[in-house]
């Protein structure tokens, strides 16, 4: 049984539909690459697997049981979290408070503020600074280190590269790579179509809401792809 089942699940943004009959399944310690153009309802999918918007139809399943319909503090309780685009730090705390935020899931693990910052060590050093005074790459390092923070079972990465410097870029997913190997499954929404499946076991495209490709992310060809991202 997959951690994460979603059955033919329709979203709208009022009467707007942005997503159709998508059903995907991700399993316990899995990495599931979801790769799209602007628009095409990955973070809309991913906001309706945490609470944050309502599925029309469908079914989504946590570990054999039903999400839909739960406030988005109780999908956290489960051990569903998310680093979201954007970041979407509190302004007013600083990073270790920031951190910390993710603890009121209360759930147990291995993530502890000893943990993260051995992922992330700047951080440390930077734990009293306000949060919005980092850098951009350094802000994605606290998004990533609350979201761990809850000790999620499934993690959602909501474009973890966008807008940062290659090597930034490069210094995220090395710890992307450290955090994988503590079993988390992981969806992975990610403009770079190349690294996303080069990280990933599977991948899935969506095209307006609508999926036009999944499979083995190592048996995905650059044809495939292009024609399935862009619907040619």
């Amino acid at each position: 049984m997959p951690l994460l089942e979603l059955t033919s699940v329709d979203v709208f943004h009022g009467d707007l539909q942005a997503v159709y009959g998508v059903s995907l399944g991700v399993d316990t310690g899995e990495v599931l690459a979801l790769i799209g153009a602007n628009g095409a309802g990955k973070s809309t999918l991913l906001r309706t697997v945490t609470g944050l918007m309502c599925a029309r139809a469908g079914q989504l399943r946590f570990d054999g049981t039903s999400i839909a319909g739960l406030p988005a503090e109780r999908i956290a309780a489960l051990g569903i979290a998310m680093v979201p685009e954007g970041r979407l730090l509190f302004a007013s705390l600083s990073v270790e408070e920031n951190l910390l935020m993710g603890t009121l899931t209360r759930r147990g693990g291995p993530w502890t503020l000893q943990a993260v910052y051995a992922l992330f060590p700047m951080l440390r050093e930077l734990r009293h600074r306000n949060a919005l005074q980092l850098s951009g790459g350094q802000q994605q390092m606290v998004a990533v280190g609350r979201a761990l923070m809850g000790n999620p079972r499934l993690l959602l990465c909501d474009e973890l590269s966008l807008g940062l410097a290659p090597l930034v870029i490069e210094e995220i997913y090395r710890a992307f790579a450290r955090i994988r190997a503590e079993g988390l499954a992981i969806v992975l929404v990610e403009q770079d179509v190349a690294r996303a499946c080069a990280v990933s076991d599977r991948m899935l495209c969506l095209l307006k809401g609508r999926v036009t490709l999944q499979g083995p992310s190592a048996g995905v060809s650059h044809a495939q792809v292009a024609a399935a991202y862009f619907g040619e």
